[in-house]
């Protein structure tokens, strides 16, 4: 997928900063003819950013298209709303935060109710967290060993709008509604809104 979108989407945790990262090997897209086709099309640009996107935060089209929806129904921008909405994901949170090496693993850590909002299990990967919420590990030793490992090992930066304490049971906060620059990879929204609002 990496290959296919041109740059690094980090899919596999830590494997891609190692030398066993397939884009590393070989940087050409997937498939039997290496070269580069002739200049894409407008729909062809609008197609890459959307792909790009949608594989950066792990949703297939039918999620994909049921969070454009709520973008296009909120206030201001569609392409901004579509950005904050989507890093506000709880999946992506726990991995902002340094919970999980990658966002499927932190797909999975909310799945299997490791992981409370405000003291409640969720176990929604797409909830939605609004700023002030206190997400933390659940207090039980599979959950502490598993967050623990990570977070020895991850030496990630932590993004100015989440807030993490460290400790005996780790917890972070989101302390503002993120923004499309916040993104983790340099995306751009107008091209997917002009796309899916044809």
């Amino acid at each position: 997928m990496c290959r296919r979108e041109g740059m690094k989407l980090f899919l596999k945790g830590n494997r891609c900063d190692t030398p066993k990262c397939a884009f590393e090997r070989r940087e050409s897209p997937p498939g039997m003819t290496s070269q580069r086709r002739s200049k894409p099309t407008d729909y062809g640009v609008h197609l890459r950013e959307k792909q790009k996107v949608k594989r950066h935060y792990g949703l297939l089209e039918k999620q994909f298209r049921k969070v454009f929806a709520m973008a296009e129904r909120g206030k201001g921008n569609t392409g901004e709303a579509l950005m904050s909405l989507l890093e506000r994901r709880l999946d992506n949170i726990v991995f902002r935060l340094g919970f999980g090496s990658s966002r499927a693993q932190a797909r999975l850590l909310v799945n299997h109710g490791h992981v409370t909002v405000n003291g409640r299990r969720v176990d929604i990967s797409s909830f939605l967290i609004r700023p002030g919420d206190v997400i933390r590990v659940k207090n039980r030793p599979k959950s502490l060993q598993l967050v623990q490992a990570v977070l020895a090992e991850s030496h990630r930066d932590l993004p100015d709008f989440l807030n993490r304490v460290d400790g005996p049971q780790p917890e972070g906060h989101l302390v503002r509604l993120p923004e499309a620059a916040d993104a983790s990879i340099p995306v751009q929204p107008h091209l997917i809104v002009e796309l899916c609002s044809k």
